[in-house]
């Protein structure tokens, strides 16, 4: 009776050990599983691209030239050309020595008079120079392709200079805004327009006149 005992005990003992190695291989092949099915789902397989980006030159100079139109207040709209230079301060801000020279039409009235010229032909000439600071703002990007994209932002600028028209020098202050649209790292295609105010006394009489100026620039920074 004793050594049966003995027995029943060993073999529930066997089956014990049996089932708990199955069930401990079952959890194991369980774990491994769901490993499997995890880093499928966290580690896709994805193809990753080359991006270049181009940074921005440090330099903080800037030198452009430019060509518009300036619509001179009783002289009519007449081509302007110029050249412009910039100092950088820091991102946003800059300051701009600008230089201009055009040349007027004859007024309406001395067209219609019949031979009274009002201005010899070297007074016709227009130019001016103006110091201004300027604020760049809402950088962003142009994107003109999936493979082109080039930095860009606004800006707006004030000033004050002088203007030389009519055998006269004239205080002039000046205000503008444009878009700086950056071709590479060093080039710059500067799109602005400007308004230089000043006050004359050609028809006899005191009168301020806003002569507005609309361009297109291109800048070099070194």
């Amino acid at each position: 009776m004793e050594s049966r005992i003995q027995r029943l005990f060993l073999i529930a003992l066997l089956l014990g050990t049996t089932c708990v190695g199955q069930l401990a291989y079952a959890q194991d092949d369980s774990s491994e599983s769901e490993d499997d099915e995890l880093e499928q789902i966290i580690t896709p397989d994805i193809k990753r691209r080359t991006i270049k980006e181009d940074d921005l030159d440090s330099e903080n100079f800037e030198m452009g030239a430019f060509f518009g139109l300036l619509s001179i207040e009783d002289f009519g709209t007449n081509e302007v050309q110029g050249i412009t230079f910039a100092y950088h301060i820091t991102e946003d801000f800059f300051v701009e020595a600008a230089y201009g020279i055009s040349k007027t039409e004859k007024t309406s009235y001395e067209l219609l008079s019949g031979g009274v010229e009002l201005l010899t032909d070297d007074e016709r000439d227009l130019n001016y120079y103006n110091l201004s600071l300027g604020y760049n703002f809402l950088h962003g990007q142009v994107f003109i392709s999936d493979k082109w994209t080039f930095n860009n932002h606004f800006y707006i600028l004030a000033g004050a200079g002088n203007t030389d028209f009519a055998a006269k020098d004239y205080f002039t202050t000046n205000i503008g805004a444009g878009l700086r649209f950056y071709t590479t790292d060093w080039m710059a295609l500067d799109i602005s327009m400007r308004g230089h105010s000043f006050k004359h006394e050609l028809f006899g009489e005191s009168k301020t006149v806003t002569n507005l100026e609309s361009r297109i620039g291109l800048s070099l920074f070194f």
